[in-house]
């Protein structure tokens, strides 16, 4: 599939350039993203090249993985996050994929993130887009900040599934979270974190 645009009110979501190489990698250096996420550890502006060229061109093509990043409607050069689903090849016939996604530390507390990934299940569900079935949300234990992302666009989490994910060869307790097809796009039960 080629790349396009998804846009909203709040954010503009476009694939990831050679020019945002600076930008991905400064935002992939900071302690939060590095907590939370299976970037390498040290981050080097190599693995943003890398990131850009391979993992994103190659998945856009591949139809495996359809990755944007975040900007601001009135600056096509800001990268304020990555948002992307990860198609589940095994299951053609009712398609299944898992969001991911991570925000710069200035973007935060806005709004951005949650808008960025309702924009995108809306296109990984609609039957002219993936078709989607189910998407898949996981996070570490503790990541608050995503699991209220997930909540706010209707994920239901399932449950705490112990050793489920691995960080840099470590395997970590995670939650688990689903939406279905059907399912309203807004929080379905009540918030129980801090």
């Amino acid at each position: 599939m080629e790349p396009f645009v998804l846009t909203g009110d709040r954010v503009r979501l476009s694939v990831p350039t050679p020019a945002d190489v600076d930008e991905i990698t400064r935002a992939c250096r900071t302690p939060e993203i590095q907590r939370w996420t299976v970037v390498p550890s040290p981050y080097e502006r190599a693995d943003a090249v890398r990131f850009v060229d391979e993992l994103c061109t190659q998945a856009w093509a591949q139809d495996t993985a359809y990755t944007w990043a975040v900007r601001d409607p009135g600056d096509e050069a800001s990268v304020l996050g990555m948002v992307g689903l990860h198609v589940d090849p095994a299951t053609p016939a009712a398609p299944s994929a898992e969001i991911g996604y991570w925000l710069a530390p200035e973007a935060r507390g806005r709004g951005l993130m949650s808008a960025s990934v309702a924009l995108v299940l809306d296109w990984g569900f609609d039957p002219e887009g993936l078709g989607l079935h189910r998407a898949l949300w996981h996070a570490y234990v503790g990541n608050w900040a995503s699991r209220r992302v997930a909540w706010r666009v209707g994920f239901r989490v399932e449950g705490t599934v112990r050793a489920h994910l691995v960080q840099r060869g470590e395997r970590r307790d995670a939650w688990v979270g689903t939406l279905l097809a059907g399912d309203p796009r807004e929080p379905v039960e009540p918030w129980v974190g801090p």
